[in-house]
């Protein structure tokens, strides 16, 4: 049996890692891949101590950091996914599986879930039907094939406005649709796609359904309660993140969203043993400083726990 088990390889899941190292408990990290969501970014420019750095730099520096202490007491298992937790007595039973092999399962005497999110799906006629013909879901891993294109990002949070910004870069015209008047985005941000002459923001919008034959060649919907068609071949969607702890629905208290409910002064969930940090929970805020601080605190409150 194991001490700890750590859930994800974002911020959050490297962070706990590295402590978990130094502190050593012995430990298992399962994740699919390193990075978290940010992997998709251009710039992050909020990482503190480094002004500029793509998310795909960030992750393979956070890999690099954590498999510095990869060893005697700390196991990475990559290519790895959790599918179920389940609560043994005083212990816990985490299912787990490799790209392409069979389901593993590893007893542990306590968890830290930092599975983080996954992204909102667009909830529009014809949104499943042209995913992946037209309608995407990632600005920095397919807007290379619509330049010269006229495409709409849905979404006003930083993550809308940040694609809208890379996509303007080769796009004719980016459409931006806000649900609301109240943009999302950091200020800096909101200004910047201001300044750009081929974004276009619009407010109060709807998106009914999205048209096409083979492909993305329009979409329908509703601005201020009229209704509307704009001719284009790209959809962008940007609309935030679902947390990504189906897998532990039975063990933990999450709330109506499915974030798991912590104590903000340790990152201890509902059952004793169990402990959540970053994007899964119910934290008011979800950044990667936050999340990584939050794995530390966990991991602290871990190690002092483990000792008793």
């Amino acid at each position: 049996m194991t001490e700890l088990v750590i859930l994800g390889g974002g911020p959050a899941g490297v962070s706990a890692g590295v402590y978990a190292a130094r502190k050593q408990i012995n430990s298992i990290l399962i994740t699919d891949d390193f990075g978290g969501q940010s992997i998709v970014s251009e710039d992050i420019q909020n990482w503190i101590g480094t002004p500029h750095i793509k998310g795909a730099d960030l992750a393979k520096n956070l890999e690099a950091h954590v498999r510095e202490y990869a060893g005697t007491t700390l196991e990475i298992r990559d290519k790895t996914r959790v599918t179920l937790v389940e609560k043994k007595g005083e212990t816990f039973i985490v299912h787990v599986q490799k790209r392409g092999k069979e389901i593993e399962t590893i007893e542990t005497k306590s968890v830290l879930v930092t599975t983080g999110s996954i992204r909102r799906k667009l909830e529009a006629v014809g949104a499943d039907t042209f995913e992946h013909k037209g309608l995407t879901y990632c600005a920095s891993c397919d807007g290379l094939f619509f330049a010269g294109q006229d495409v709409v990002v849905v979404g006003g949070g930083n993550a809308g406005l940040e694609s809208a910004l890379q996509l303007a870069a080769y796009c004719t015209k980016v459409y931006v649709f806000n649900r609301t008047t109240v943009w999302r985005a950091d200020p800096v941000t909101l200004e910047s796609a201001k300044k750009k002459a081929n974004i276009i923001l619009v407010e109060n919008v709807v998106v009914d359904e999205i048209k096409g034959t083979q492909f993305v060649e329009g979409i329908l919907y509703t601005e201020n309660g009229e209704k509307k068609e704009l001719a284009l071949s790209g959809v962008f969607v940007e609309i935030g993140q679902m947390p990504n702890t189906e897998y532990v629905k039975d063990v933990v208290e999450r709330n109506a969203v499915g974030n798991i409910v912590v104590d903000p002064r340790t990152q201890r969930a509902s059952v004793t043993g169990v402990w959540a940090a970053g994007d899964c929970t119910d934290g008011l805020y979800h950044q990667n400083n936050i999340a990584a601080g939050d794995a530390v605190k966990a991991l602290e409150d871990i190690y002092v726990w483990l000792q008793k």
